[in-house]
């Protein structure tokens, strides 16, 4: 039985590690022909290879999303080596938290260009293929940490700002046959929660331990559910899904 993205590219930043990697794999799984960009060579390679022994059809890329040449440039040999550009999603991400009184220029700076500066030279990238076939999806990774939250002003404003953009280009683009939509997870096991633990100064089982115990559902989240998120949004069936935020943190958020 065919997958659900076959015949469909996507193409990931940050694709190496964490949710990206579990957005990879699944797309990759469903049959999309997946291409992903990240800066950590290490694990770029690393991911590439456990692809390409599964047989997937993958392109990666080391890249900065912070640079907009870069970013076309692996979006261009993407449509190049596939053929389309279908399903963009802006994973790419850094955490620099601090105490507003702490936090450095440099700290608010490197998440604002990644987060937003990355998104937007991704999203403008892709966009020229999609308009020209009349169809796409772009999903942003949020997070509910874009309701407030102590220790991540930029971190916090980043993702705030991803769910505007978010908004502006499902206005802008929908006449395209093109969506947009964001997924704002909740605590989710990756390595950026083990550097959330490190940085507070408990072991990551402790940190998994208090925030499972806000947690309705009752446990942590996995790369697995925020791809399963991401999914619903790039399904075709979802062409009438545009602008929305979805919360996926195992219970309510406003």
């Amino acid at each position: 039985m065919a997958g659900r993205f076959e015949g469909k590219v996507a193409f990931i930043t940050g694709g190496s590690r964490g949710i990206g990697k579990g957005i990879v794999e699944l797309f990759a799984s469903e049959g999309a022909k997946v291409a992903f960009i990240d800066v950590n060579e290490e694990a770029l390679a690393s991911t590439t290879s456990e692809l390409n022994e599964k047989g997937y059809a993958v392109y990666s890329k080391i890249a900065n999303v912070i640079d907009a040449e870069q970013v076309e440039s692996a979006v261009k040999d993407v449509y190049e080596k596939f053929g389309a550009v279908d399903i963009l999603v802006n994973n790419a991400g850094v955490i620099r938290d601090n105490l507003l009184f702490k936090m450095t220029d440099s700290d608010w700076q490197l998440v604002m260009d990644v987060h937003l500066k990355g998104s937007f030279n991704a999203a403008r990238a892709v966009q020229k293929y999609m308009v020209q076939n009349k169809y796409g999806r772009i999903i942003s990774i949020s997070s509910t940490s874009a309701l407030g939250n102590r220790g991540q002003a930029n971190y916090a404003t980043a993702k705030a700002g991803l769910q505007g953009l978010t908004k502006t280009l499902a206005i802008e683009l929908g006449k395209y046959g093109i969506t947009a939509n964001a997924v704002a997870p909740g605590f989710i096991e990756t390595e950026m929660t083990k550097e959330t633990a490190e940085r507070i100064g408990i072991s990551f089982e402790d940190l998994i331990t208090v925030s499972v115990n806000s947690i309705p559902v009752g446990r942590s989240g996995k790369p697995e559910d925020i791809a399963n998120a991401v999914a619903f949004f790039a399904d075709e069936k979802s062409s009438f899904v545009n602008g929305q935020v979805l919360y996926v943190a195992g219970g309510p958020k406003n």
